[in-house]
Formats: structure tokens, sequence, C-alpha cells
């Protein structure tokens, strides 16, 4: 199905339709420290980070790094996604991971007709189905199991995810690094806003693969130990995987099927640096923009904010900008703010997905989560993040970041509905 949205997302001209407010009724996880909603809380509240040495990835770094590894093979992936033993052959681990954690979201938000109002679908990643194709690639030289080939875009993982969930309306992938699934969000908030559709599954999957082990061990940005963001002494991320969705619905679908609200998107925006081709800006400013700009969106000011789940990643060059950028905008009165990629690893493209599910969470269950592995203060921001956890607080507003390669700047708000 196509539909030529681009001329109603035009905030100066269009302003009168954006009076539409965005919920959302549903929620799904899945990465290393939970198969699902439940389990990824239980880990959360009791401090356990699903960070440690690579069991499933094929690859010959498998003592040198920790990462943050789904803990199952693809078999057990597609026993628990409710497939065929035979999808194996042409179903990526980037597929299964995202249908896992979508299913659980339309479930949650207690969806028993996905045609009962307008819905659509957004999701993101970055591998896309490397997963399978790094296995067969010398198959594939030699004109064999060619098959495989198909599912190497990124758009196969969408295409198979809305297959499960038999969704015949708008469909896309959006991959812009590590920002991909907050942009998802984003897209798919201002789809509802402006009155295309009433529902939109949104999020983003992305799997462990060599590729990416190796290349981001080329960028020497990788902590061969348990990942510290925004300490004195950080070396680097860990490399996660997982999925990570949200049920985003209007007004008129929320009333029409008698919905549960668990929040409300509340602000947005995307900004760019245009300063590197993997490096943030030196002084945040395009991190500073996206913040800005998603408080502007409702009108909010710094002062609303009760919990920031930050980028984090534990690099030297994020940490800096983005601890520049948090104090641009907040000066001296930053709210308690957590790098959750402490608990899951860097899920690249799944990223902002899985920390939408987790800033949703820390509103409907009061929590702030704990910045893992922080010992020491950085001595040029001179911010501290909140390393214990805190539990039973009114947490009424989330801003929660997701900077990708390029300088792409994604900043969501959620708030309390």
């Amino acid at each position: 199905m196509t539909i030529n949205y681009n001329i109603y997302l035009n905030h100066d001209r269009l302003k009168y339709r954006m009076t539409n407010k965005v919920f959302v009724t549903g929620i799904g996880i899945i990465s290393s420290i939970g198969d699902n909603v439940e389990e990824t809380l239980k880990s959360i509240l009791e401090e356990k980070s699903g960070i440690g040495p690579i069991k499933y990835l094929k690859t010959i770094h498998n003592k040198d790094f920790v990462v943050g590894e789904v803990k199952h093979s693809n078999e057990e992936l597609i026993e628990i996604a409710g497939l065929s033993s035979s999808c194996n052959k042409v179903y990526t681990r980037t597929a299964l991971l995202g249908i896992i954690a979508a299913c659980e979201a339309v479930k949650s938000a207690g969806i028993k007709d996905i045609q009962f109002v307008s819905t659509g679908l957004i999701s993101a990643t970055t591998v896309g189905g490397i997963d399978k194709s790094e296995h067969y690639f010398y198959d594939f030289l030699n004109s064999k199991n060619l098959e495989y080939a198909k599912t190497h875009h990124c758009g196969d993982s969408t295409d198979k995810i809305a297959d499960t969930l038999n969704i015949k309306g708008f469909t896309t992938t959006i991959s812009t690094a590590c920002s991909s699934s907050a942009n998802a969000i984003m897209l798919g908030a201002r789809l509802i806003k402006n009155k295309i559709l009433d529902r939109v599954i949104v999020g983003g999957t992305d799997s462990l693969s060599k590729y990416t082990l190796n290349g981001f061990n080329t960028l020497m940005i990788l902590d061969k130990e348990l990942c510290k963001p925004f300490d004195e002494n950080r070396k680097g991320l860990n490399l996660g995987e997982g999925a990570g969705f949200i049920i985003l619905e209007s007004e008129k679908s929320v009333k029409k099927d008698n919905k549960r609200i668990l929040c409300e998107v509340k602000g947005y925006a995307n900004t760019n640096d245009a300063y590197h081709q993997t490096a943030s800006s030196p002084e945040g400013f395009g991190a500073y923009l996206s913040m800005k700009k998603a408080l502007d969106k409702n009108g909010l000011i710094p002062a609303d904010i009760d919990y920031i789940n930050v980028h984090g990643t534990g690099t030297d060059n994020n940490d800096i900008s983005e601890g520049k950028a948090l104090k641009k905008l907040f000066g001296e009165n930053i709210p308690e703010f957590s790098s959750t990629k402490s608990f899951t690893g860097h899920t690249l493209g799944a990223a902002g997905g899985i920390e939408a599910v987790i800033s949703v969470l820390s509103i409907t269950k009061g929590f702030i989560p704990p910045n893992l592995n922080f010992s020491n203060t950085i001595s040029e921001l001179g911010i501290t993040p909140q390393s214990e956890l805190i539990k039973n607080i009114n947490i009424k507003t989330v801003l929660s970041n997701s900077f990708g390669f390029g300088g792409n700047n994604s900043s969501l708000i959620f708030s309390e509905p």
C-alpha cells in the first residue's frame, strides 16, 4: 500500500492537523536481559546485566569481547515465535527477534483484530539480514543457496513481521544507524498526529553479527570488559542485540476500543550534526537541538523532565558530546539520568525501541534504572549518572535519547497520560 504522506508532515502549513494526541497502549521487548517485558523488568529491578561471553555468534573473537547476546539459538527463537521449524531456512535472527517483540506488543495492547482500525508498521534495523548473508557468503559466490540473498536487505525483517501480524496497510523500514527505531517511533507519531493512521506498531530489531563486531572493533570503540557509560575510565561500548516495539494509537482508536493507556508520546525531534561520518560533534550541538526541539513540540520546559534515558554508549566521544548537550539544555539542574546500555549492550538500530520500552516501564512502574559499572565522574563534565536503582518514585515524564552515526540525533519524550 502506497501512501503519499509527505504533504501532511509540513508543520508550518498544517498545524491545525497536529492536535491529535498519541498514546502508547502496548509494549514488547526481547534482549539479553529477558525474553519479554516481565523478564526485562525483573532484570532491571535486580540490577542484573545481560552482558557476558559470546555463545551463539560464530566468531574467532568469541573469547575477546563480551556482548549483550539474547540467550537463545535461532532454533529456540523460532519456537518462541511460534513459527514452523522450516523457517530457519529463510528467517534471519533479526526478523525472529522483531517478530517476538512485536507480537508481545500487540498482545500487550489487547489487539485481537489488527484490521479493526487502520494500522501500520514502521520497523527499524541497521544490520538487516546480514547474519544469514555472512553465514552463506561463500555458497552465494558459488551460485548456491541464492534464496538467502533475499533476506539480506533491511526491509526483509519488516515484511516478515508484517506477515506474522497480518498487517495489510502501510509498512516501511527505517535505517539511520543507532537512532533508527527512535525515528520509527517519531514517524509513527507524526502519521497519527496528521490523521493518516489510527494505530502504528513502531520499533526496531537488530541481531549480533561478525560484520558489526569486526566493524566496531576496527573503529577501536569496543570495551573488552563491561562497558562503563559516563565513567571517567570508560573504554568503549559492548555490542548487544534484541528488539523493542511499542503500539501507538490515536485518541479515536483508544476510545473506539476502550483501550488501556500506558503513557503519551509528548515530544519528539530529529536533528543532524553533519559533523563526521561516525563521531558526534564535540560540543554536542545536534544532541542539544534534538532534546530542545522535542521539549518545544508540546511546550514543555527542561524542569518537566524527571528522568533521562541517555544514549550513553560508553565511548569517549559520545559521553562527552551528550554530557555537554545535557549541561547546555538543563544547566545546573540536570535530571536523574542513566544509560541502560550497561544492561543490554548497544543494540544499534533496536536501541531506541528497547529504551522506549524501558522508558514506558519507568513511568508505569515508578523506577529509575541504575547506570551499572559507574565509579568515577568524568572530570571534563562534572556530572554523575544515577548509579543506584531508585524504586517507588513518581516518574511523570521521561526523555529518551538515541544518537546515530553521521550525527543523526533523535529524542523522544514519554509522559504519563
